[in-house]
């Protein structure tokens, strides 16, 4: 059978089209794909050009607005609180061939060695870490086929949740945005992060299928097969073979931006680092690289990553993100380096009163 194949741009997907041109302060309508009334930062469903058409003179210096002085004071904060991030001693990277921007396309393997040569996995029995990996075994590889989440996933999300807000750098985070007035507790907070990372909407045939968490820290591969290398060729799909939206792009991997889940599948075999266009100015961890690699025979061409966080930092400089500056760059400060994160709402579902989910997040690396 032919096969029709339709590349989308993550703003073709992920971005309202609506404008708040001529909209400021229109009433709420579920109708409308996004929002320009003062409730729509609650809500983090704002139109990209919100903050261009509707805020008032003056309120960016009130008490409730996210200036970007406070996200640059606010991340240093985050920074100086990953008690659990690994230490220099922890984590041995070998990054070796750095691609040119021409080059990162090529798919061309320039690395012959892993990019991992050591990590301390006693760094994986600390609670956060520990609660982040079962997670990360709880996804559905292919899109368009249902998740099934069972009663012992939901705990895991849960006990997830519970483990993250125990430490200081999430406790931080929850207190910047109560008292910017995003969320009145602690326990709605945590509901809100519930929803707005795990629950489920379809990227796929209508299935509900796809999470922010599974998009962002576990990535997924889209195929009428079994997804291994040579089912997908280099330059494109397959005949009869099926394109997810957002996922695989001329058998390209789309999300997949954590460093856990990387080394344990490096070390699997499953991942193979062709080289890197980034390194970033860090001379401790964490650090990010802009990676280029195969995964089980799909190709991605530039995987940004912070390397040696905990789980925790980078969920919370990512929700930070989302609910400060949804669709928009968003710019941070760590350990004197500037850095900047990109957020994505899913705006084809929402839950709650009009909310939406977190479809993608990544580091933007220059």
């Amino acid at each position: 059978p032919r096969t029709t194949l339709l590349f989308l741009s993550p703003k073709d997907l992920y971005t309202a089209p609506d404008s708040c041109k001529g909209r400021c302060e229109e009433p709420y309508s579920k109708e409308d794909e996004c929002h320009c009334n003062a409730e729509c930062e609650r809500y983090h469903n704002c139109c990209e050009d919100y903050y261009r058409h509707c805020r008032p003179v003056g309120f960016s210096s009130s008490r409730d607005a996210i200036a970007d002085e406070d996200l640059l004071h606010i991340s240093e904060q985050l920074y100086e609180a990953d008690h659990n991030k690994a230490r220099p001693t922890d984590i041995a990277i070998n990054p070796q061939y750095q691609a040119s921007p021409d080059e990162t396309g090529d798919q061309e393997d320039r690395s012959p060695q892993p990019l991992y040569k050591y990590v301390n996995e006693e760094l994986f029995s600390k609670p956060t870490y520990a609660s982040f990996i079962k997670l990360l075994d709880n996804y559905q590889r292919v899109t368009g086929r249902e998740e099934d989440v069972t009663a012992e996933e939901l705990r895991e999300q849960d006990n997830f949740l519970k483990e993250v807000m125990k430490t200081e750098l999430m406790k931080k985070l929850f207190a910047f945005l109560h008292k910017k007035n995003r969320y009145g507790s602690e326990q709605e907070f945590v509901a809100d992060l519930k929803e707005m990372w795990f629950g489920l909407y379809s990227r796929g045939d209508g299935e509900q299928d796809s999470s922010g968490f599974e998009h962002i820290f576990s990535g997924r591969a889209c195929t009428g097969g079994t997804g291994r290398a040579g089912q997908h060729q280099a330059g494109g799909l397959t005949p009869g073979s099926r394109l997810c939206l957002g996922e695989v792009k001329k058998g390209k991997v789309s999300g997949f931006h954590n460093w856990i889940r990387f080394y344990l599948l490096e070390k699997q075999g499953i991942v193979n680092y062709f080289s890197h266009n980034f390194n970033g100015p860090w001379d401790t961890y964490p650090d990010v690289l802009g990676l280029q690699f195969n995964w089980d025979g799909f190709y991605k061409e530039v995987g940004s990553a912070f390397i040696g966080c905990s789980p925790e930092f980078e969920f919370g400089l990512y929700t930070l993100c989302f609910i400060a500056r949804p669709g928009r760059a968003c710019h941070l400060s760590l350990g004197g380096y500037s850095l900047s994160i990109q957020t994505y709402p899913w705006t084809k579902s929402t839950y709650g009163n009009g909310k939406k989910y977190i479809a993608t997040a990544y580091v933007i690396s220059p």
